[in-house]
């Protein structure tokens, strides 16, 4: 009767337990690995998918020099030309929207804030702030050169004048004061 009775079946079951638990850290361990396979595997693709769409990147930005040099000329041709002259301009302008077009084909496209726009510090360059009564401050007057974005990345910043603060049309003050002749505010209704 000496048989050596298990106590409560736990030393019976240790071995068990050990191989349980090891399976699970090898299973946690699996799985981690398979998770930043995954996240390998997208960090590449992007990284290749970034490599392919800004490639030419480089080529858009010396192409905008060829692209500038036909707008000056276009603005340089007389605009009353005739005969072998007007040819010449025509062609210079299809020449231009040939350029342009595939520009927006592979995905530069240009940047030209129109007078009210807001400045944008990612797509525009303010080359000088001065004071408006047609725009509120804050907003572009006029593009002097246009911009490129090539997929939403900035090429070239469209180089502007922006309105200055205080600038547009001031709304009328609802007390009725006007400037007095020393500088102070006078009320007139008071």
């Amino acid at each position: 009767m000496d048989a050596h009775p298990a106590k409560d079946g736990g030393d019976d079951l240790a071995p068990l337990d050990a191989v349980i638990a090891e399976r699970d850290e090898w299973k946690d361990r699996a799985l981690r690995v398979a998770a930043d396979m995954e996240n390998l595997k997208r960090r590449a693709e992007t990284q290749q998918n970034d490599a392919r769409a800004f490639a030419i990147q480089r080529f858009a930005k010396d192409l905008l020099g060829v692209a500038d040099n036909l707008e000056r000329a276009l603005m340089a041709a007389p605009k009353d030309a005739d005969g072998p002259a007007a040819g010449l301009v025509t062609g210079l302008e299809l020449t231009q929207k040939a350029l342009l077009q595939a520009f927006e084909t592979n995905g530069l496209k240009r940047v030209a804030p129109e007078a009210g726009e807001a400045f944008n510090p990612h797509l525009h360059q303010a080359m000088m702030e001065q004071p408006s009564d047609t725009v509120p401050g804050g907003t572009v007057i006029q593009t002097m050169q246009s911009g490129f974005e090539l997929f939403g990345r900035t090429v070239r910043p469209a180089m502007v004048v922006v309105a200055a603060k205080g600038s547009g049309a001031q709304a009328p003050n609802p007390y009725g004061s006007a400037p007095a002749s020393d500088g102070q505010a006078f009320d007139g209704k008071a």
